[in-house]
């Protein structure tokens, strides 16, 4: 293994494990879990490698390891590399698609809900004809930790508001588009990112499919849902 492919396996474990746990990861907890046949020396050297090169930072002296920004876009360009299907079965065509496709602005509202509870975001849809926004997923997204820290709730706030104002301005095509942080087009979003993708409802409606949420989200499964629930709505 050489020591490219050896950062490059590091951190990708490093941001699962944050991912999972929302705590600083320890090079203590990496030579527990993983075999990666290495000693922990060469371990902390390569976190530390890592954390000057400015993928991880270190929230305290004595703590652990955390993503930054550069980390995560590492970690979601690899999953852009790979097969993004492995959640396809949450969006197979049920039976409840083609009951509430009688009512169509019912129908939409129920894939918003089931992609807010299978995902781990607050889902958005949106319709441009229509200029119609729904919204769900609030009560499962307030209880990551995230939201415990004061000031987290209001500035997500403000996320959203300015995210429903602006949601016409996405430049956006069939492609899954991923912003992490500070690469959100608006302020007070640091802590936050966006997984978003114009679509086509039934009936040729052009929209839009999102999910917002901490940047500790777990961007395989979310991104693989969109993909999934784009590829069901082509069908339909």
């Amino acid at each position: 293994m050489t020591t490219i492919q050896r950062q490059k396996l590091i951190l990708e474990k490093i941001i699962e494990e944050y991912i999972k746990s929302a705590k600083p990861v320890s090079s203590q907890l990496l030579e527990k879990k993983y075999n990666f046949r290495l000693s922990p020396a060469t371990i902390r050297n390569e976190m530390q490698k890592l954390t000057t090169d400015g993928f991880l930072y270190q929230p305290h002296t004595s703590a652990g390891r955390v993503p930054t920004d550069k980390g995560y876009r590492f970690f979601v360009d690899k999953l852009f590399e790979k097969e993004i299907n492995k959640f396809e079965n949450d969006f197979k065509t049920r039976e409840w698609l083609e009951e509430e496709m009688k009512d169509y602005l019912k129908f939409i509202q129920k894939i918003t809900k089931t992609l807010a509870n299978v995902s781990s975001g607050l889902a958005i849809s949106y319709l441009f004809a229509d200029k119609i926004l729904w919204k769900e997923g609030w009560e499962e997204l307030l209880k990551e930790p995230e939201f415990q820290v004061r000031g987290c709730i209001l500035n997500f706030g403000k996320l959203l508001k300015k995210f429903e104002e602006d949601i016409e301005d996405f430049r956006l095509n069939s492609e899954i588009k991923v912003y992490i942080g500070k690469e959100n087009p608006f302020s007070k979003s640091r802590d936050f990112s966006i997984i978003i993708s114009q679509c086509k409802f039934p009936e040729k409606e052009e929209g839009i499919i999102s999910l917002l949420g901490p940047k500790r989200m777990a961007y395989d499964k979310n991104i693989a849902l969109i993909n999934s629930l784009k590829k069901t709505l082509e069908k339909i």
